[in-house]
């Protein structure tokens, strides 16, 4: 029995458990036809960009691959969305058209190599050049995407539409299954770390006087928030997060001390600078985490677990590197840490005095009635409103920082945030809705964010994606104020402030225009309201919030920092 490529390719994904892929026109439109016959939902997007990272925030809230295609005039802006996904660590599987092998070096219309350009943004890139290599470079793909450290991966398919799948593959043993179903989850494989390191990780830890762990996003990607917050209990540790695993534990808890690094709270940074042992679980140890490798404090003692190898030292020297699952080593190192007596209500009563001091400096802002509205205040609402299995996706920027620092979550909510490209929330929301069945999600951007992708607002319309969009309209690129502020020597500018500040437009009024649901918020007292009939419509609604431009975030260690005036 014989099929088409692009049959074989639908019948694939659906053996892979995929329930919706993200594409832009024209490429591999049997697959498409096919994938609807199937129950596959395909979602044709405005940009290739944004159907790069709608598959990124379908993956991220599902733990399984998430999937869009091109053909190869969009490959480039396709790749440009891989860097996000790249850079959190996320299983996206993009698929392209390629070169045509009769026509190569003729100047084929849209034809140019961009192959290479996936190098760079992917743990793995290859091209296929036979149809007969479909199926077994496929399962290579959900193989490499979901195991180790999770990372998107790239096929490019001959053809500038994939047409080399029009061709016809022979379903025969040598083909080998059309799925691997173990391979469409993350993580694939759980490897066991070895019983001495995790031992030795736990009798150092027993003798720390004031150890700390940092939890990453391989926490999440593992489900280990459990078997972390047991193990911190059992040994009296304080826990900070990532962004990435922000939301991993209730952060309310008495252990909890906040998001670390440079989009964080004061409180974990200074938590986590006072730490003579840290435990980094599932985590890149990179610039953010980090707030550019000054914390730890340099020469503080460091155990780090993580399912990549790779990254077991990277940034810091370990006195113990453990390669492994983390729910594994984390539930293996509770048990031996059994018998180990602990006395640190000293060391965690400070920690928690830290949290505290930050909240009752930040209450009045959280609470208040100012207009325009502080973010600080939208951000206490959102907590509020957001459902206990809500999803709180978070542009980067500003939006990060408000969002990490101001929001409190709890188990059963999970947090998704932009790895630092400005524009990905909206798309990614949008992605992580289709994966989210009856949860609801929440995006929150601003409106400079917004502007990128807001094209796909009809997207969501067209096909009733009922994702609630929370703008924080400041009407401004507002980490860019002091910049240019600074370059123009604090003297009025109409030029410089054109470079951070946008015309009034009415967003919400702009949303309905492109089907959308839409409020326009101006008092603090109207926000709880409009997001909750938001959280309760069937179609996607933009909650357009007016705020205050001159608001800034704390930098990492309090105080105004960057954003005062220099003299």
């Amino acid at each position: 029995m014989s099929i088409t490529g692009q049959q074989y390719l639908a019948r694939a994904l659906h053996g892979y458990n995929i329930t919706h892929v993200f594409m832009v026109p024209t490429s591999f439109v049997g697959a498409s036809v096919e994938m609807d016959r199937l129950g596959i939902q395909v979602i044709m997007t405005h940009g290739e960009k944004a159907a790069a990272y709608m598959a990124d925030g379908y993956a991220r809230l599902r733990n399984s691959p998430g999937i869009c295609h091109a053909q190869n005039i969009g490959a480039a802006n396709l790749a440009a969305g891989l860097r996000d996904p790249f850079m959190a660590g996320s299983p996206v599987i993009a698929l392209t058209g390629g070169k045509d092998p009769l026509t190569e070096y003729k100047h084929l219309y849209q034809e140019i190599d961009d192959f290479p350009i996936f190098e760079s943004v992917t743990k793995f890139n290859a091209q296929i050049r036979d149809v007969r290599r479909l199926p077994d470079m496929l399962r290579q793909a959900f193989r490499e995407a979901t195991t180790g450290g999770p990372a998107p991966v790239h096929l490019e398919v001959d053809g500038f539409a994939g047409a080399l799948l029009d061709q016809e593959i022979a379903l025969t043993d040598s083909a080998g299954p059309l799925a691997e179903p173990q391979f469409s989850r993350v993580p694939a494989l759980r490897p066991s770390p070895d019983e001495a390191l995790l031992a030795s990780a736990v009798s150092r830890l027993g003798a720390a006087e004031r150890p700390v762990i940092v939890a990453g996003g391989g926490v999440k990607w593992s489900g280990a928030a459990p078997e972390l917050l047991e193990l911190a209990r059992r040994l009296q540790i304080p826990l900070v997060t990532s962004m990435n695993a922000k939301g991993c534990v209730d952060e309310r808890d008495a252990l909890a001390a906040g998001v670390v690094g440079t989009y964080s709270r004061g409180s974990a940074n200074q938590v986590l600078m006072e730490a003579d042992l840290v435990l980094f679980v599932g985590s890149h140890t990179s610039s953010q985490v980090t707030d550019g490798w000054r914390l730890p404090v340099p020469g503080t003692e460091v155990i780090q677990i993580d399912i990549d190898p790779r990254e077991l030292g990277r940034s810091y020297p370990n006195s113990v590197a453990i390669m492994g699952d983390a729910a594994t080593a984390l539930r293996r190192m509770t048990d031996l840490a059994a018998d180990v007596p602990v006395s640190r209500a000293g060391w965690v009563a400070a920690a928690g005095g830290y949290v505290e001091k930050w909240r009752n400096d930040h209450e009045s802002l959280l609470r208040s009635d100012a207009v325009p509205i502080r973010p600080e205040r939208l951000c206490s609402e959102i907590s509020a409103v957001l459902p206990d299995d809500g999803v709180l996706l978070s542009d980067t920027g500003h939006a990060g920082i408000w969002t990490a620092s101001m929001i409190e979550l709890k188990p059963g909510q999970s947090y998704l945030r932009s790895a630092g490209s400005l524009g990905w929330a909206l798309p990614a929301s949008i992605g992580a809705t289709c994966a989210a069945g009856n949860r609801k999600v929440i995006c929150f951007t601003g409106d400079g964010g917004l502007y990128y992708h807001i094209a796909e607002l009809e997207t969501a319309a067209r096909y009733q994606i009922p994702v609630v969009v929370v703008v924080n309209d400041n009407r401004s690129l507002s980490q860019d104020l002091m910049p240019y502020r600074s370059a123009y020597d604090w003297k009025p500018s109409a030029m410089g402030d054109r470079m951070w500040m946008f015309d009034r437009i009415d967003l919400a009024a702009t949303a309905r225009s492109l089907g959308c649901g839409a409020f326009r918020v101006e008092e603090p007292g109207d926000l709880a309201g409009a997001m909750r009939e938001a959280l309760d419509s069937d179609r996607p609604t933009v909650v357009d919030v007016a705020t205050e431009v001159e608001a800034f975030p704390d930098p990492p260690f309090g105080g105004r920092g960057f954003y005062e005036k220099k003299d």
